[in-house]
């Protein structure tokens, strides 16, 4: 039979033991604040560390898989953060940021469906997702082919009304980016059919026949967009591109020195400038139009090629094997970079 003396014993023993609980809880509870603290810093390798220790210790501490799930999330290796993204969710249905950062993995790691109900669910902006839920949402119905549902998000994203000119538009130059090309073209031709002078939606349709070498196309598109929007440079070295590939060097110098007037610090057409010298024999001209490229781009391979032919055209071959070589290391250090 237990004394009276044994059972205060026991009962100061168990009150201990429950006050080592609750300290070690405790304890572990400030670990995730500094492990917290060190991720927000940017000291992912710090906290991640921090995080495993705390694993180790009490694997079901509540906030654990949140900050678990969001250092993968950082660290970019977004199938290691679903399951503790998901875990996250388990404790907090309501945590938007972690319904976000999910849908985000899942759209990383290629699972567009179950990505866009939970980007639908949490459509705001988070500092750490560092990409807008939206965009992403958008891109993920592209990728399901949900059009006009990535319609609504891109108009969204730009405070547009979904059925505008201008939601068409955003929506064509995503497509076309994502080279969904057939229907980014019916949504440009939507966009100026609603809106024949919206700005640069008929540059567009002339940017995506140019890339198809459908030339004759191309131009009457980039004249009407030149009708509406006579400032823009890149309207007059599109066609200058045009005029190139047609062989009508006289009309296509002068739209290049027009698109220079307007925007001289882009190299585009300089570049295309020189191609249309040397085409024309003004081989001298085509060499200086080059050199001056390379003093605002000088890590362009296209430019040091082109030079490079210029100079072996007038019989400076030395001049041209360096440039030829030049643009070979450049063009490799490209290929190379990740």
């Amino acid at each position: 039979m237990i004394g009276k003396s044994e059972l205060l014993l026991l009962a100061f023993l168990l009150l201990m033991q429950g006050n080592g609980a609750i300290a070690a809880a405790q304890d572990n509870s400030a670990d995730l604040g500094r492990a917290r603290h060190l991720l927000d810093q940017g000291k992912t390798v710090e906290g991640m560390a921090l995080l495993k220790e705390i694993s180790l210790r009490e694997p079901k501490l509540k906030g654990l898989a949140r900050e678990m799930g969001i250092a993968f999330y950082k660290k970019s290796q977004f199938a290691l953060a679903v399951p503790y993204l998901q875990q996250a969710l388990d404790e907090d249905a309501n945590d938007k940021e972690t319904i976000q950062l999910l849908g985000l993995s899942f759209y990383f790691t290629g699972k567009f469906t179950s990505a866009i109900p939970l980007l639908q669910h949490s459509q705001s902006w988070y500092r750490v997702a560092n990409v807008d839920a939206m965009y992403v949402l958008g891109l993920c119905n592209l990728s399901t082919q949900n059009y006009d549902d990535a319609r609504e998000a891109f108009a969204k994203m730009f405070d547009a009304p979904k059925d505008s000119p201008a939601a068409y538009f955003f929506t064509a130059r995503m497509l076309i980016r994502q080279d969904i090309n057939t229907v980014g073209e019916e949504y440009a031709r939507k966009a100026v059919a609603l809106d024949p002078k919206l700005p640069l939606a008929h540059y567009l349709l002339g940017e995506l026949y140019l890339s198809q070498s459908k030339v004759p196309e191309a131009i009457a598109e980039l004249q009407k967009e030149l009708e509406v929007n006579p400032g823009f440079a890149g309207v007059y070295y599109k066609l200058a591109d045009a005029d190139l590939r047609t062989e009508k060097l006289e009309d296509a110098e002068r739209l290049l020195q027009r698109s220079i007037w307007l925007d001289p610090d882009s190299t585009g057409p300089y570049i295309l400038l020189g191609k249309v010298l040397e085409k024309k024999g003004d081989f001298e001209l085509a060499v200086r139009t080059l050199q001056r490229v390379l003093a605002m781009d000088p890590n362009n391979p296209l430019p040091h090629y082109l030079l490079g032919q210029a100079y072996h055209r007038i019989g400076r071959d030395d001049d041209a094997q360096r440039e030829f070589k030049l643009s070979e290391q450049l063009r490799q250090g490209r290929s190379a970079t990740p």
